[in-house]
């Protein structure tokens, strides 16, 4: 039996905060076996959709009117890593990176807001590489909006996201 973690937020989410991040954490932090038990107070349609594209299966049970329990449960293609954006040809091809950051003392925004003033100073086609406590979701989308390719994927241990980023090589210059 796959053994499962609970997190409530309905409390958190009546008193109007925002837990995707304090789920995010949970969910970086199971074991690759473990399950989650989420209890919100309606269907997290969004968060339903990232996680199934992580790798996760779901039941939701509504059990009130605003009382869900949304089970997450790793299928076994959650082993192996995704890549975190499907339209990045193979790293591979890459050219070394021009600049490593290490961002994993940092707390949100500022690893996104040094990752995008470091990206400003680059040429077009160089690499940043960056170390993370966390997947930059928030990032990925301004990536995309400038036209940045990038890469990334969770080391061994799950603690250290790990993110190469190429700057766009049609703009123009820095």
């Amino acid at each position: 039996m796959t053994p499962i973690r609970e997190l409530d937020v309905r409390q958190l989410l009546k008193d109007g905060g925002m837990p995707f991040q304090v789920i995010m954490e949970t969910i970086q932090s199971l074991r690759p076996d473990e399950s989650l038990r989420l209890l919100v107070i309606f269907e997290p349609i969004p968060l339903i959709r990232q996680l199934s594209e992580r790798g996760y299966s779901h039941r939701s049970t509504k059990l009130a009117e605003d009382d869900w329990e949304i089970v997450f449960t790793p299928r076994a293609a959650a082993a192996a890593p995704a890549p975190a954006h499907a339209d990045v040809p193979s790293t591979d091809i890459w050219p070394e990176p021009e600049w490593n950051l290490d961002l994993t003392d940092l707390a949100p925004p500022e690893p996104m807001e040094r990752i995008l003033a470091r990206i400003e100073t680059m040429n077009p086609g160089e690499v940043l590489f960056a170390l993370l406590t966390r997947e930059p979701v928030f990032l990925f989308n301004e990536l995309k909006r400038r036209g940045h390719e990038w890469a990334g994927n969770f080391d061994a241990s799950g603690s250290t996201y790990r993110i190469m980023i190429r700057v766009n090589p049609s703009a123009a210059p820095a």
